[in-house]
Protein backbone atom coordinates (compact mmCIF):
# COMPACT_ATOMS: atom_id res chain seq x y z
CA UNK A 1 0.00 0.00 0.00
CA UNK A 2 1.52 3.67 0.41
CA UNK A 3 5.38 1.79 0.41
CA UNK A 4 7.14 1.79 -2.84
CA UNK A 5 10.13 0.02 -2.02
CA UNK A 6 12.03 -0.36 -5.46
CA UNK A 7 12.21 3.27 -5.58
CA UNK A 8 16.15 4.14 -4.22
CA UNK A 9 17.66 7.80 -2.70
CA UNK A 10 20.77 7.54 -4.92
CA UNK A 11 18.53 7.74 -8.20
CA UNK A 12 15.96 9.73 -7.30
CA UNK A 13 15.30 12.75 -9.34
CA UNK A 14 12.57 15.84 -7.89
CA UNK A 15 10.34 15.15 -10.94
CA UNK A 16 8.00 12.85 -12.46
CA UNK A 17 6.42 12.63 -9.29
CA UNK A 18 2.86 10.19 -9.09
CA UNK A 19 -0.07 12.45 -9.39
CA UNK A 20 -1.95 14.00 -6.53
CA UNK A 21 -4.87 12.20 -5.76
CA UNK A 22 -6.17 14.25 -2.37
CA UNK A 23 -5.64 18.43 -2.62
CA UNK A 24 -7.97 18.99 0.33
CA UNK A 25 -5.70 20.32 2.23
CA UNK A 26 -3.91 22.45 -0.17
CA UNK A 27 -7.29 24.21 -1.01
CA UNK A 28 -8.07 25.01 2.04
CA UNK A 29 -4.52 26.61 2.61
CA UNK A 30 -6.02 28.64 -0.29
CA UNK A 31 -9.04 29.35 0.95
CA UNK A 32 -10.81 27.49 -2.08
CA UNK A 33 -13.82 25.00 -1.87
CA UNK A 34 -13.43 21.76 0.17
CA UNK A 35 -15.80 18.52 -0.02
CA UNK A 36 -13.91 18.15 4.34
CA UNK A 37 -11.68 19.67 6.57
CA UNK A 38 -8.42 18.50 5.94
CA UNK A 39 -6.54 16.73 9.05
CA UNK A 40 -2.92 16.40 9.90
CA UNK A 41 -1.12 16.34 13.40
CA UNK A 42 2.25 18.20 14.24
CA UNK A 43 4.54 15.54 15.79
CA UNK A 44 2.48 12.72 13.51
CA UNK A 45 5.30 10.58 12.96
CA UNK A 46 6.43 10.54 16.78
CA UNK A 47 6.76 8.28 19.88
CA UNK A 48 3.24 7.77 20.48
CA UNK A 49 3.19 5.10 17.64
CA UNK A 50 4.58 1.31 18.49
CA UNK A 51 6.13 1.29 15.21
CA UNK A 52 7.97 4.55 15.45
CA UNK A 53 10.08 3.82 18.76
CA UNK A 54 10.38 0.01 16.95
CA UNK A 55 11.96 1.99 14.19
CA UNK A 56 14.03 4.44 16.48
CA UNK A 57 15.48 1.65 18.90
CA UNK A 58 18.77 1.62 19.68
CA UNK A 59 19.48 4.75 17.06
CA UNK A 60 21.01 8.34 17.43
CA UNK A 61 18.44 10.66 16.72
CA UNK A 62 19.84 12.95 14.73
CA UNK A 63 21.62 9.95 12.65
CA UNK A 64 17.87 9.37 12.03
CA UNK A 65 17.94 12.19 10.71
CA UNK A 66 20.43 12.45 8.18
CA UNK A 67 19.21 8.97 6.76
CA UNK A 68 16.51 9.63 3.83
CA UNK A 69 15.07 5.70 3.94
CA UNK A 70 14.68 6.48 7.35
CA UNK A 71 12.85 9.62 7.44
CA UNK A 72 10.63 8.62 4.99
CA UNK A 73 9.57 5.50 6.39
CA UNK A 74 8.94 7.77 9.57
CA UNK A 75 7.32 9.92 7.49
CA UNK A 76 4.86 7.29 6.10
CA UNK A 77 3.65 5.16 9.41
CA UNK A 78 1.40 7.34 10.44
CA UNK A 79 -0.21 7.25 6.98
CA UNK A 80 -1.15 3.76 7.17
CA UNK A 81 -2.74 4.08 10.37
CA UNK A 82 -4.81 7.51 9.69
CA UNK A 83 -6.74 8.79 6.82
CA UNK A 84 -4.59 12.24 7.19
CA UNK A 85 -5.05 15.21 4.92
CA UNK A 86 -0.88 15.61 4.94
CA UNK A 87 2.25 14.76 5.70
CA UNK A 88 5.00 16.43 6.86
CA UNK A 89 8.49 15.57 6.30
CA UNK A 90 10.48 13.57 9.60
CA UNK A 91 13.39 15.76 10.58
CA UNK A 92 13.86 18.40 13.28
CA UNK A 93 14.48 22.40 13.40
CA UNK A 94 17.69 22.11 14.64
CA UNK A 95 19.43 20.87 11.66
CA UNK A 96 19.76 24.29 10.57
CA UNK A 97 22.20 25.00 13.80
CA UNK A 98 24.27 21.92 12.88
CA UNK A 99 24.46 23.29 9.00
CA UNK A 100 25.85 26.42 10.19
CA UNK A 101 28.45 24.52 12.36
CA UNK A 102 26.95 23.84 15.79
CA UNK A 103 27.04 20.27 17.40
CA UNK A 104 23.69 19.50 18.78
CA UNK A 105 22.83 15.98 20.53
CA UNK A 106 19.72 14.75 21.56
CA UNK A 107 20.32 13.29 25.08
CA UNK A 108 17.51 11.23 26.37
CA UNK A 109 15.74 12.03 29.40
CA UNK A 110 16.49 15.72 28.89
CA UNK A 111 15.79 16.48 24.92
CA UNK A 112 18.43 18.67 22.12
CA UNK A 113 21.75 19.75 24.18
CA UNK A 114 24.33 21.85 22.67
CA UNK A 115 27.53 20.97 24.38
CA UNK A 116 28.72 24.48 23.20
CA UNK A 117 26.28 27.05 23.25
CA UNK A 118 26.84 30.42 22.03
CA UNK A 119 27.48 32.59 25.88
CA UNK A 120 28.79 36.22 24.16
CA UNK A 121 28.71 38.00 20.99
CA UNK A 122 32.16 37.06 19.82
CA UNK A 123 31.19 33.31 19.61
CA UNK A 124 29.30 34.34 16.48
CA UNK A 125 32.80 33.77 14.97
CA UNK A 126 32.24 29.91 15.49
CA UNK A 127 29.58 30.11 13.10
CA UNK A 128 30.41 28.94 9.69
CA UNK A 129 29.78 32.95 7.21
CA UNK A 130 29.04 31.03 4.30
CA UNK A 131 26.55 27.59 4.58
CA UNK A 132 26.27 25.59 1.35
CA UNK A 133 22.57 24.84 2.47
CA UNK A 134 22.27 22.64 -0.86
CA UNK A 135 25.38 20.18 0.64
CA UNK A 136 24.68 20.54 4.22
CA UNK A 137 21.09 20.00 4.00
CA UNK A 138 21.17 17.34 0.92
CA UNK A 139 20.03 14.76 3.23
CA UNK A 140 16.90 16.46 4.06
CA UNK A 141 16.32 17.23 0.29
CA UNK A 142 16.82 13.67 -0.67
CA UNK A 143 14.56 12.44 1.98
CA UNK A 144 11.60 14.79 0.75
CA UNK A 145 12.21 13.67 -2.88
CA UNK A 146 12.02 9.97 -1.94
CA UNK A 147 8.75 10.59 0.38
CA UNK A 148 7.04 12.44 -2.46
CA UNK A 149 7.78 9.47 -5.04
CA UNK A 150 7.28 6.90 -2.37
CA UNK A 151 3.79 8.46 -0.56
CA UNK A 152 2.26 7.54 -4.10
CA UNK A 153 0.28 10.98 -4.49
CA UNK A 154 -2.27 10.13 -1.52
CA UNK A 155 -1.54 13.53 0.09
CA UNK A 156 0.90 16.66 -0.13
CA UNK A 157 3.95 16.56 1.96
CA UNK A 158 4.97 19.78 3.95
CA UNK A 159 8.21 20.66 4.79
CA UNK A 160 9.31 22.85 7.59
CA UNK A 161 11.56 24.88 9.27
CA UNK A 162 12.43 26.58 12.49
CA UNK A 163 11.93 30.50 12.62
CA UNK A 164 15.24 32.37 13.40
CA UNK A 165 13.94 33.60 17.04
CA UNK A 166 13.20 29.74 17.94
CA UNK A 167 16.54 28.61 16.39
CA UNK A 168 18.59 31.78 18.12
CA UNK A 169 17.34 30.81 21.66
CA UNK A 170 18.33 27.05 20.83
CA UNK A 171 21.67 28.39 20.29
CA UNK A 172 22.07 30.37 23.21
CA UNK A 173 20.35 28.21 25.76
CA UNK A 174 21.66 25.21 24.89
CA UNK A 175 18.78 23.39 24.73
CA UNK A 176 14.74 23.61 25.90
CA UNK A 177 14.25 26.31 28.63
CA UNK A 178 11.24 27.64 30.62
CA UNK A 179 12.66 30.98 30.89
CA UNK A 180 14.66 31.91 27.70
CA UNK A 181 16.86 34.30 29.82
CA UNK A 182 19.77 33.79 28.23
CA UNK A 183 18.67 34.08 24.89
CA UNK A 184 16.37 37.38 25.59
CA UNK A 185 19.93 39.10 27.72
CA UNK A 186 20.88 39.27 24.08
CA UNK A 187 17.72 40.76 23.30
CA UNK A 188 18.32 43.35 25.91
CA UNK A 189 22.01 43.73 26.16
CA UNK A 190 23.26 42.88 22.51
CA UNK A 191 20.68 44.00 20.17
CA UNK A 192 23.04 44.40 17.08
CA UNK A 193 24.88 40.95 17.68
CA UNK A 194 21.25 39.67 18.10
CA UNK A 195 20.38 40.84 14.66
CA UNK A 196 23.39 39.72 13.08
CA UNK A 197 22.50 36.22 14.23
CA UNK A 198 18.84 36.13 13.32
CA UNK A 199 20.06 37.74 10.13
CA UNK A 200 22.79 34.76 9.24
CA UNK A 201 19.52 32.50 10.36
CA UNK A 202 16.79 34.31 8.04
CA UNK A 203 19.26 33.69 5.07
CA UNK A 204 20.18 30.08 5.35
CA UNK A 205 16.35 29.19 6.13
CA UNK A 206 15.26 30.88 2.96
CA UNK A 207 17.70 28.78 0.96
CA UNK A 208 16.69 25.69 3.25
CA UNK A 209 13.23 26.37 2.62
CA UNK A 210 13.57 26.54 -1.34
CA UNK A 211 15.66 23.53 -1.32
CA UNK A 212 12.97 21.93 0.18
CA UNK A 213 10.45 23.15 -2.41
CA UNK A 214 12.49 22.01 -5.42
CA UNK A 215 12.61 18.59 -3.86
CA UNK A 216 9.27 18.17 -4.27
CA UNK A 217 7.75 19.92 -1.10
CA UNK A 218 4.18 20.73 -1.81
CA UNK A 219 3.56 23.36 1.37
CA UNK A 220 6.36 24.51 4.06
CA UNK A 221 5.30 25.47 7.90
CA UNK A 222 7.44 27.95 9.48
CA UNK A 223 7.71 26.54 13.76
CA UNK A 224 8.16 30.20 16.14
CA UNK A 225 7.85 28.06 19.03
CA UNK A 226 9.06 30.51 21.62
CA UNK A 227 6.77 33.29 20.80
CA UNK A 228 5.86 33.34 24.13
CA UNK A 229 8.56 34.30 25.90
CA UNK A 230 8.56 37.60 23.97
CA UNK A 231 6.49 40.51 24.71
CA UNK A 232 4.78 42.50 21.84
CA UNK A 233 7.11 45.32 21.46
CA UNK A 234 10.60 42.42 21.43
CA UNK A 235 8.13 40.11 18.81
CA UNK A 236 7.82 43.06 16.57
CA UNK A 237 11.39 43.59 16.62
CA UNK A 238 13.21 40.16 17.20
CA UNK A 239 11.28 38.14 14.94
CA UNK A 240 8.31 39.26 12.89
CA UNK A 241 10.55 41.01 10.63
CA UNK A 242 12.50 38.39 10.21
CA UNK A 243 9.22 36.09 9.80
CA UNK A 244 7.48 38.20 7.07
CA UNK A 245 11.42 38.31 5.26
CA UNK A 246 11.37 34.74 5.04
CA UNK A 247 8.08 34.49 3.74
CA UNK A 248 8.47 37.30 0.93
CA UNK A 249 12.15 35.84 0.15
CA UNK A 250 10.98 32.38 -0.32
CA UNK A 251 8.22 33.25 -2.62
CA UNK A 252 10.23 35.69 -4.47
CA UNK A 253 12.83 32.57 -5.28
CA UNK A 254 10.44 30.58 -5.92
CA UNK A 255 8.79 32.09 -8.88
CA UNK A 256 12.24 33.00 -10.46
CA UNK A 257 13.65 29.32 -10.17
CA UNK A 258 10.07 28.58 -11.78
CA UNK A 259 8.64 26.26 -9.66
CA UNK A 260 4.73 26.67 -8.71
CA UNK A 261 3.94 28.48 -5.75
CA UNK A 262 2.88 26.73 -2.68
CA UNK A 263 1.38 27.76 0.43
CA UNK A 264 3.43 28.70 3.42
CA UNK A 265 2.03 28.43 7.42
CA UNK A 266 3.29 30.35 10.21
CA UNK A 267 2.72 29.04 13.11
CA UNK A 268 3.97 31.13 16.29
CA UNK A 269 3.14 29.32 19.17
CA UNK A 270 1.58 31.69 22.26
CA UNK A 271 1.78 34.35 20.25
CA UNK A 272 -1.67 35.65 20.44
CA UNK A 273 -0.67 39.17 21.03
CA UNK A 274 0.82 39.37 17.39
CA UNK A 275 -2.39 37.66 15.59
CA UNK A 276 -3.15 40.71 13.41
CA UNK A 277 0.44 41.13 12.21
CA UNK A 278 0.79 37.65 11.56
CA UNK A 279 -2.61 37.93 9.14
CA UNK A 280 -0.57 40.48 7.42
CA UNK A 281 3.07 38.37 7.26
CA UNK A 282 3.05 37.22 3.73
CA UNK A 283 1.61 33.47 4.88
CA UNK A 284 -1.08 31.69 3.57
CA UNK A 285 -2.21 30.06 6.72
CA UNK A 286 -1.54 31.23 10.53
CA UNK A 287 -1.22 28.64 12.94
CA UNK A 288 -2.93 28.68 16.07
CA UNK A 289 -2.36 27.10 19.90
CA UNK A 290 -5.20 26.19 22.25
CA UNK A 291 -5.26 29.79 23.88
CA UNK A 292 -6.86 31.11 21.43
CA UNK A 293 -10.80 31.19 20.41
CA UNK A 294 -11.57 30.64 17.27
CA UNK A 295 -14.34 32.84 16.13
CA UNK A 296 -12.08 35.45 18.01
CA UNK A 297 -9.17 34.69 15.75
CA UNK A 298 -11.74 34.73 12.44
CA UNK A 299 -12.71 38.19 13.58
CA UNK A 300 -9.18 39.56 14.78
CA UNK A 301 -7.43 37.78 10.96
CA UNK A 302 -10.54 39.28 8.82
CA UNK A 303 -10.65 36.76 6.41
CA UNK A 304 -6.83 37.67 4.81
CA UNK A 305 -5.77 33.89 5.66
CA UNK A 306 -6.44 30.56 6.19
CA UNK A 307 -6.46 29.26 9.93
CA UNK A 308 -4.48 26.17 11.37
CA UNK A 309 -5.44 24.07 14.83
CA UNK A 310 -5.99 24.53 17.39
CA UNK A 311 -7.23 21.51 19.78
CA UNK A 312 -5.28 21.29 22.64
CA UNK A 313 -3.32 17.90 22.24
CA UNK A 314 -4.60 16.99 25.99
CA UNK A 315 -7.96 16.38 24.93
CA UNK A 316 -6.81 13.61 23.20
CA UNK A 317 -6.53 11.83 26.97
CA UNK A 318 -10.40 12.06 26.81
CA UNK A 319 -12.88 9.50 25.72
CA UNK A 320 -13.46 9.49 22.12
CA UNK A 321 -16.81 10.60 22.92
CA UNK A 322 -15.85 13.67 24.28
CA UNK A 323 -12.80 14.32 21.71
CA UNK A 324 -15.66 14.02 19.19
CA UNK A 325 -17.73 16.73 21.17
CA UNK A 326 -14.45 18.98 21.22
CA UNK A 327 -13.55 18.69 17.65
CA UNK A 328 -17.38 19.60 16.76
CA UNK A 329 -17.03 22.95 18.45
CA UNK A 330 -13.63 23.99 17.29
CA UNK A 331 -15.13 23.09 13.76
CA UNK A 332 -18.23 25.13 14.67
CA UNK A 333 -16.35 27.93 15.95
CA UNK A 334 -13.80 27.94 12.36
CA UNK A 335 -16.05 27.14 10.12
CA UNK A 336 -15.84 25.12 6.66
CA UNK A 337 -14.03 27.78 5.05
CA UNK A 338 -10.04 28.31 4.94
CA UNK A 339 -9.69 26.61 7.64
CA UNK A 340 -7.35 23.10 8.74
CA UNK A 341 -7.71 21.17 11.42
CA UNK A 342 -5.00 20.13 13.73
CA UNK A 343 -3.58 20.34 17.67
CA UNK A 344 -2.47 23.48 18.85
CA UNK A 345 0.78 22.05 19.52
CA UNK A 346 2.78 18.76 18.70
CA UNK A 347 1.41 14.96 19.76
CA UNK A 348 3.23 13.83 23.16
CA UNK A 349 4.35 10.77 23.36
CA UNK A 350 2.00 9.28 25.69
CA UNK A 351 -1.30 9.34 23.66
CA UNK A 352 -3.23 6.61 22.52
CA UNK A 353 -2.73 5.78 18.63
CA UNK A 354 -7.07 4.92 19.41
CA UNK A 355 -7.59 8.73 20.37
CA UNK A 356 -5.66 10.34 17.25
CA UNK A 357 -7.79 7.67 15.09
CA UNK A 358 -11.46 9.42 16.99
CA UNK A 359 -9.44 13.07 16.33
CA UNK A 360 -9.41 12.73 12.97
CA UNK A 361 -12.61 10.52 12.14
CA UNK A 362 -14.04 13.33 14.00
CA UNK A 363 -13.05 16.16 12.41
CA UNK A 364 -13.95 13.94 8.44
CA UNK A 365 -17.51 13.27 10.41
CA UNK A 366 -18.08 16.84 11.21
CA UNK A 367 -17.05 18.60 8.53
CA UNK A 368 -18.84 16.71 6.21
CA UNK A 369 -22.19 17.75 8.30
CA UNK A 370 -21.25 20.93 8.23
CA UNK A 371 -21.16 21.17 4.40
CA UNK A 372 -24.01 19.28 3.83
CA UNK A 373 -26.03 22.19 5.74
CA UNK A 374 -25.22 24.38 3.34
Amino acid sequence: MLLNTSVKPDHLNPKDFPELKNDTFLRAARGEEIEHIPVWCMRQAGRYLPEFRESRAGKDFFETCRSPEACCELTLQPLRRFPFDAAIIFSDILVVPQAMGMEVQMCPGKGPTFPEPLKEPEDLQRLKTKVDVSSELDYVFKAITLTRHRIEGKVPLIGFTGAPWTLMSYMIEGGGSATHSKAKRWLYRYPEASHKLLSQLRDVIVEYLLGQVKAGAQALQVFESHTGCLGPVEFKEFSLPYLRDIGRRVKDKIKESGLDNVPMIVFAKDGHYGLEDLSESGYEVVGLDWTIDPRSARIRTGGKVSLQGNMDPCALYATKERISEIVKRMLEGFGTKGYIANLGHGLYPDMDPDNVGAFVEAVHTHSHQLLNRK
